[in-house]
């Protein structure tokens, strides 16, 4: 009777309403015991008659505010797995939102689920609303440009899915060759347009991210093919990702109280969207910069010194560098607008392996964010823990920003935890952790079906110039000097 009543209150017809009621409480065991109070049934049991309630009006996405108060461990995960597979067979969305306190456990105090984009991965924010972009101002000019990018994992597939197909545009992207993820690799080498070009370069990430800042510094090359970038290092992109900073926060209570962000790095680019969040006025108290091995941020938010280090392979490779490109930014900030003297430090980065910062600017910084380096073993235990304690999974990269945030837990305010990507896109490290393996989106199942389009080329300027001229349709007829 509550579900029929509800239904038509929302403005449904009775004779629509009573089979979808009828449905939902039998495939909840529910139907036998209609007639008996909700107050009889369980926490748990009571939660899933109340999303029922929330189905009978067929929304396209519900929004389940702390479901799991009250359950005990065992009934909050299987209330959550209800949920996926709910989500899944009525094909809505279902967004939840957790801040358990109560949980001894390493993990934030929220997640913000970023990876719910084409290719299941947070970049989608930025580089779906970026392709728009280009081929909006490309066709009202009437020009084409060269897209060229880099990319540790992640923003290659998500760069590619914003710019496939597009009349106006080739793109090149270079990975470094058997250093991503099979999944990663497989999201941009299995993309058949014409306009795509994957090179996979015999080396580290740090070295495809050099080949592709001295594409950009070779003007002629550059004004010949209208090279343009869509690496973190195009504003577009942080502008975009400044959106869900100011998003989650406000649903946490800003501007009236202040929000912590913990952020999964390696380039700094989305941290430092967070920055200029809090520059535009939102109230950020801490930036959490969380790194794996590849520790250089880390090094600095504690020393004040940025010095190279050899790039560690990881179970989280999307943050498997040692040259954040995004850095210099921040750098200028720290330098109170002097270019000059950011000029003076990339060249000590580029002569001498590193700078150190005065002491006046590393507690300017410290101001605002925290580095901390997350180990293997950390990260695993992470992702070990917040399944055990809340029935979720998180992929490595995500599971390192949880462990960081632990490390930098305040009770006093809430702290977001920027989750990163899909679990199943990093399946084998998942299952190490926890041993089961994530359910793959059917996109992702459909992929090892699929042919691999892929060139390989050595760390060499020159190949890499040749190989673009050939191939990009700016560049033919064109000579490489």
């Amino acid at each position: 009777e509550n579900l029929m009543y509800f239904g038509q209150l929302k403005g449904l017809r009775a004779g629509d309403v009573k089979p979808r009621a009828e449905r939902l409480l039998t495939e909840l065991g529910l139907w036998e015991r209609r007639h008996e109070t909700v107050g009889s049934f369980s926490r748990g049991m009571q939660q899933k008659v109340a999303v029922s309630a929330a189905l009978i009006t067929d929304p396209p996405i519900i929004l389940l505010d702390e479901p799991t108060i009250g359950l005990d461990v065992e009934a909050a995960r299987t209330f959550k797995n209800w949920i996926q597979h709910l989500a899944r067979d009525e094909n809505k969305t279902i967004v939840i939102t957790t801040h358990q306190r109560e949980l001894a456990a390493p993990i934030a105090d929220w997640v913000l689920e970023l990876f719910h984009g084409p290719t299941l991965a947070f970049k989608d924010f930025a580089l779906q609303l970026l392709g728009r972009l280009f081929d909006r101002v490309l066709a009202e000019r009437g020009e084409r440009i060269t897209i060229v990018g880099a990319t540790s994992g992640d923003t290659g597939s998500a760069a590619i899915a914003g710019c496939r197909g597009r009349a106006n545009m080739d793109i090149f992207i270079l990975h470094p060759w058997g250093r991503v993820s099979e999944v990663q690799r497989r999201q941009m080498t299995t993309v058949a347009d014409a306009n795509v070009h994957n090179i996979g370069i015999d080396g580290s990430f740090d070295d495809c991210q050099a080949l592709v800042k001295a594409l950009f510094q070779d003007q002629p090359f550059r004004e010949a093919l209208h090279l343009s970038a869509v690496n973190s290092i195009n504003w577009a992109r942080v502008m975009a990702q400044i959106v869900y900073y100011v998003t989650a926060a406000v649903a946490l209570g800003a501007p009236d109280r202040a929000v912590s962000f913990a952020v999964p790095t390696g380039n700094f680019g989305d941290v430092f969207a967070g920055y200029a969040a809090c520059r535009m006025g939102l109230p950020i108290e801490r930036l959490i910069v969380a790194t794996n091995r590849n520790d250089i941020l880390a090094r600095f938010f504690a020393s004040g010194e940025y010095r190279v280090g050899e790039v560690t392979p990881t179970i989280s490779p999307s943050m498997d560098i040692q040259v954040a490109s995004n850095f210099e930014r921040l750098l200028l900030d720290l330098h109170d607008g002097d270019g000059r003297a950011v000029v003076r430090d990339m060249a000590k980065l580029r002569d001498d392996g590193g700078f150190r910062v005065s002491a006046r600017s590393l507690e300017k910084a410290r101001r605002l964010f925290d580095g901390h380096r997350v180990d293997e073993s950390e990260t695993k235990a992470a992702i070990a823990a917040t399944y055990r304690e809340t029935g979720w999974l998180a992929d490595p990269h995500t599971a390192v920003g949880l462990a960081a945030a632990r490390l930098r837990h305040d009770p006093r305010q809430p702290t977001v935890t920027l989750a990163t990507a899909h679990a199943a896109k990093f399946p084998d490290a998942v299952a190490a952790a926890v041993g089961i393996r994530p359910e793959a989106p059917p996109r992702l199942a459909e992929l090892a079906r699929l042919p691999e389009r892929c060139a390989r080329l050595k760390a060499d300027f020159g190949a890499l110039k040749d190989f673009i001229t050939k191939h990009a349709r700016l560049g033919q007829g064109t000579t490489v000097i």
